[in-house]
């Protein structure tokens, strides 16, 4: 009785300690809120993330059509009315290419990564102007060159657009369409022309952290390269090289493989379609704090249930005795290991917080248990485990490929010891219950 007594005071300290570590988690999240906080505010003071798009060719026109309609008496009449509507090319040939220069941001304890894209966009354009109908009936407007950008603050520098060799004005927006842009008018085109262009524009474009990039041509060829070591891509993944002086991107990608096309002429906005179509580099940390923190806390369990089975075992093996007070001091020196963790990582290296956190709590549990084990030896075999342990973690969080083999090793490495340490123990006895033999 005395033994399942014990075991039942174990696990309420174990659910107690939960209940701490979910409170950690709550301030990981909290300061994670916080850090997006300072991305859109430096988002808003400089440039968000930024997409871009173009050029297309969209030629307006309007026509008389003969419709059906009623008159004042209910009698339908066929009249003839003014409809406006546009004609959209896209390139035949598309070439983005650019350089993203990598710089950071401070808002407070947080360090944002922006970066200016010096690019250059050469397209080409084949565009015949239809010509069936009654051509009297149609009159073409004047129509225009348009790029979409999702941030035109991002805008370092005027852009300079060529238009078959010729320096051309740009305009703001994107012509009749809704949304941020560039545009440029040409002169209106008779029936039945080719449109041939050939346009180049260059383009210094300040953003946040991720550059997305469309492909409206029929073929398209991206190319990009920054001294940023630690690129994401997203999207159609791209031929890559990266190391620690950089990385280098390309994409082709053929019209027949996206729908980027058929959703612009659907209206769809440059964010959504630059999500579902476009293709993205994203210069991310590779040691986001708090996502290594919240991982860390996920293993927290785990080094309470490792702590508090090894003191079981000490008072199984050597009847010593241990208070459920202990267990819970303890347990909760764990659980504030992580809480260390997070607030010395925003002030120095990741690698340095984590060592300081696990060299206090180590120290901290290592003095105490030579107290509650009655031994010095004990106490530092103890502090040699718990070392064991946070240098394990360490490993699980660094090499987040292999996590899963990695924690399923050290269970089964923990599951074993136990099993060995306690293969000769007789659990009847030691739970005061043992039952009576059986006569033959």
């Amino acid at each position: 009785m005395r033994l399942f007594l014990k075991i039942g005071f174990v696990l309420a300290m174990t659910i107690a300690i939960l209940i701490a570590l979910a409170m950690i988690r709550g301030v990981i999240n909290d300061r994670q809120m916080y850090r997006q906080q300072a991305v859109n505010d430096i988002a808003r003071s400089y440039a968000g993330a930024q997409s871009f798009a173009g050029p297309v060719l969209v030629v307006p026109y309007t026509e008389e059509v003969e419709v059906e309609e009623a008159d004042q008496f209910n009698v339908v009449r066929k009249v003839r009315r003014a409809k406006t509507s546009q004609w959209v090319f896209f390139p035949t040939t598309l070439d983005v290419r650019g350089t993203l220069a990598p710089d950071t941001r401070k808002r407070g304890l947080h360090e944002v990564r922006v970066y200016e894209w010096k690019g250059k966009a050469t397209a080409r354009f084949n565009a015949v102007i239809p010509n069936e109908g009654d051509p009297a009936a149609r009159q073409i407007g004047q129509p225009w060159l348009s790029y979409g950008i999702a941030d035109v603050r991002g805008l370092r520098s005027t852009p300079v657009l060529r238009v078959n060799g010729r320096d051309v004005a740009l305009l703001e927006g994107q012509g009749a369409r809704e949304g941020s842009g560039l545009h440029v008018r040409l002169d209106a085109p008779q029936p039945g022309q080719t449109l041939e262009l050939s346009t180049e524009l260059d383009v210094v474009l300040g953003g946040t952290e991720t550059l997305s990039l469309v492909p409206l041509g029929r073929k398209n060829r991206f190319a990009l390269d920054s001294s940023w070591p630690h690129p994401s891509f997203s999207g159609t993944s791209p031929r890559q090289d990266a190391d620690a002086r950089g990385f280098r991107a390309d994409w082709d990608i053929a019209s027949v493989a996206s729908n980027a096309q058929g959703k612009f002429l659907a209206g769809t906005g440059l964010a959504e379609l630059a999500r579902e179509e476009g293709v993205s580099v994203s210069l991310i940390d590779p040691v986001d704090i708090y996502t290594q923190a919240d991982r860390a806390t996920k293993y927290g369990l785990l080094f309470v249930v490792l702590t508090f089975v090894g003191f079981f075992l000490f008072e199984l093996i050597k009847q010593l005795p241990i208070h459920p007070i202990q267990y819970g001091l303890v347990g909760l020196a764990l659980a504030i290991f992580f809480l260390l963790l997070v607030s010395l990582s925003e002030h120095i290296r990741f690698l340095y917080a984590y060592l300081a956190a696990s060299l206090a709590c180590i120290g901290l549990l290592g003095f105490y248990l030579t107290a509650v084990l009655r031994s010095t030896a004990r106490g530092l075999g103890f502090a040699a485990m718990l070392a064991t342990l946070y240098a394990a973690l360490y490993g699980l969080l660094v090499s987040e490929d292999n996590a899963l083999v990695l924690g399923a090793g050290l269970l089964f490495l923990v599951l074993a010891t136990v099993m060995v340490v306690t293969r000769k123990v007789d659990w009847y006895q030691v739970a005061g219950a043992r039952p009576a033999m059986r006569q033959a």
